[in-house]
């Protein structure tokens, strides 16, 4: 495991998520700094699927264009289908981690390959547990990394946002408090 900082924000809709991200991207936070998380909302009646064209994602599903919109400002873009959540899609350098724990098979006891990303970056169990919970109840989670100063700054934002939690990940400490 190394060293990281991670502020990571639950949020209801995918709305709100997305506002967060504008408003991190407003502020000259580094997109290649974040990640999101969430499932799409889908029904036997709709098309979903995804695909690669170059060097972009596409992705067809109820949200479509909001996961084509973070696939283009966001680093890494992923869909993966996980026993006990569902099938999710990730934006960002969590891609990245989650591949790591599959690929290592560093898949810790009881953790789903999300979760064993999530614990990889230094995120504890009970919180991996508490965010895939979130998942499953089709919350979205969005993460950002960086320097202490940067999560900092990266929570502060996001708090303005009206998650219904925010905490930051340290390998010291956590904080944590309510968004609303």
């Amino acid at each position: 495991m190394f060293e990281t900082n991670s502020v990571v924000a639950i949020y209801d809709t995918h709305t709100q998520a997305e506002e967060a991200v504008k408003e991190l991207q407003k502020s000259g936070f580094d997109m290649k700094k974040m990640s999101i998380v969430g499932k799409d909302y889908h029904s036997e009646e709709h098309v979903v699927g995804y695909y690669n064209t170059g060097d972009r994602m596409k992705y067809w599903g109820t949200l479509g264009a909001f996961w084509g919109g973070l696939w283009g400002m966001l680093f890494g873009a992923a869909f993966f289908a996980i026993p006990g959540i569902g099938p999710i899609l990730v934006a960002g350098p969590l891609v990245a981690w989650i591949i790591g724990a599959l690929e290592g098979a560093v898949v810790v006891g009881g953790l789903t390959a999300l979760g064993a990303g999530l614990y990889s970056i230094g995120i504890p169990k009970d919180s991996v547990v508490k965010y895939e919970s979130a998942l499953k109840a089709d919350k979205f989670l969005l993460l950002a990394h960086g320097t202490a100063d940067e999560v900092s700054r990266a929570r502060d934002i996001m708090q303005t946002t009206h998650p219904v939690e925010v905490a930051v990940h340290t390998s010291e400490r956590v904080f944590s408090g309510s968004g609303r």
